[in-house]
């Protein structure tokens, strides 16, 4: 059980807490005092803040203006989960992480949940072989994959009929927080747009990814908000597709092209930062560097919006299949892992999603899962400038994932009797159920996931709402998850 309280950490109020430091950014760290704060975060984020050292030796004009955690705040890979970050004078490609543009994509059917149920077997069946098993056979013409990757949906769907499982529908009232990052060219991912020359299918668009990624069957549980759940066309019982997913090996590229960049910008003689955080000034100097890494920073960006635009497809075609046609419907398409230049400063958000006010009133759109199995959240962002207009993206977690591999059988025997979840693996399949070490190794990544490992949802929402920053619309309980 993580502590409550760190001692590092000073409350503001209900909603607010602050962490000193001796860099004197401003941070300020949105949870209540029931949400718990993993200590190892703080160190993780005591040492991102170490670039403001960084960043004064690089220019005099260069700092970190502020931070803002998120309610789902808790240790990543170099940085915490849950940080956005404001910068002046510089971006940071390790602020965004490899993932780019990961995020979440939530759509309406028009299904009821008591429609879908007596047909969850055939549903599993059907998405497991849609997901893995060779059924997603997605075919994309390289003029396809050069569109998608220099101007995301649009630029997909310019170029002629897709060769994908179910009929593809974009409509001019789909919500999406963009719909493509313009880039000039696609030279760093030349391989991939060229693949096979004609019409080829890959393995990788489509594909959910590995960690905390899924593709959930849920269905409107309450109803919090009625006008604005009304707008999104959302009613209880309405079943909904969720997918979080995000720009796969094409990210890890492109973050590595931006990592590779700073270290070539680095001025010769300056010592090396000691936290391995190179910031790239905003500067004349850098500006053919920050062009290529922005180029394929937004070609990975805009396959992210692609995948999950394939992976709502592949759910529409399973429930098609199993339960008969449908109709669907955008609610939103949020990135949680993005960085936003302006002349001066740079917003990056690592595992955070934007909560910002939108044009028709009703407020962007927040989706915040929660655990595998547990209730997940529709917000509507109010645009609080205190939160830098972000929210979270999740729970967040709460046990590391070798602690929880480590979790308790019993609990997890218990928890697949009551929740299906489909996996590459069949686990029911009598010829795998003998393989003891083939189920082993399947259970143990199971529990990297499992409900245990997560921040209770509640709280996090909670948090959101008495800071002002997104009011709760809706509750999503899950019928089935598909996992990679």
């Amino acid at each position: 059980m993580l502590k409550r309280t760190d001692p590092r950490l000073v409350r503001l109020d209900e909603a607010w807490a602050t962490l000193p430091n001796p860099y004197d950014v401003p941070v300020e760290i949105c949870a209540a005092p029931d949400v718990p704060i993993e200590p190892a975060a703080l160190d993780e984020l005591l040492t991102v803040l170490e670039t403001q050292r960084t960043l004064e030796s690089l220019s005099p004009e260069a700092r970190i203006e502020r931070v803002v955690c998120t309610p789902d705040f808790h240790k990543g890979a170099g940085i915490p989960i849950g940080t956005v970050l404001q910068t002046r004078g510089a971006l940071v490609p390790q602020a965004v992480g490899n993932d780019i543009n990961c995020g979440m994509r939530v759509e309406a059917t028009s299904l009821s949940a008591d429609e879908v149920r007596p047909r969850l077997d055939e549903l599993e069946r059907r998405l497991r072989h849609l997901f893995f098993e060779g059924g997603r056979r997605i075919g994309l013409t390289p003029d396809q994959r050069a569109g998608l990757l220099t101007a995301g949906l649009p630029g997909l769907l310019a170029h002629g009929e897709l060769d994908t499982p179910v009929r593809h529908t974009v409509r001019d009232g789909d919500r999406l927080h963009a719909s493509g990052f313009p880039a000039q060219h696609a030279e760093e991912f030349a391989d991939w747009v060229r693949s096979g020359g004609g019409t080829s299918y890959d393995s990788i668009i489509g594909g959910v990814g590995g960690g905390n990624h899924f593709a959930e069957l849920q269905y409107v549980a309450a109803v919090h908000d009625g006008p604005t759940a009304y707008a999104w066309g959302l009613a209880p019982g309405r079943v909904v597709t969720m997918v979080h997913s995000g720009s796969l090996c094409l990210g890890h590229q492109a973050g590595a092209t931006g990592r590779d960049l700073a270290r070539k910008a680095w001025p010769s003689g300056l010592p090396q930062p000691a936290n391995g955080i190179r910031p790239m000034l905003l500067h004349d100097s850098t500006e053919q560097m920050r062009r290529r890494y922005l180029t394929s920073f937004a070609n990975a960006a805009n396959f992210a919006v692609g995948n999950r635009y394939f992976l709502s497809l592949m759910m529409r075609a399973g429930l098609t299949a199993a339960v008969g046609e449908l109709d669907a419907r955008l609610v939103y398409d949020a990135p949680h892992n993005l960085m936003w230049p302006g002349d001066e400063t740079v917003l990056h958000r690592k595992g955070a999603t934007p909560a910002g006010l939108s044009g028709d009133g009703w407020g962007e759109p927040v989706i915040v899962p929660g655990s595998m199995g547990a209730p997940s959240y529709l917000l509507r962002g109010l645009g609080n400038a205190r939160a830098l207009g972000s929210a979270c993206h999740g729970a967040g977690r709460s046990v590391p994932r070798g602690a929880a591999a480590r979790g308790s059988d019993a609990e997890l025997d218990a928890f697949l009797r009551e929740f299906r979840v489909v996996t590459p693996l069949n686990h029911r399949d009598p010829a795998v159920a003998t393989r003891r070490d083939i189920i082993a190794a399947w259970r143990r990544d199971l529990k990297q996931e499992a409900p245990w490992a997560y921040k209770e949802v509640l709280p996090v929402v909670d948090s959101l709402r008495t800071a002002g920053v997104a009011e709760p619309v809706v509750q999503l309980r899950p019928l089935l998850t598909v996992k990679g």
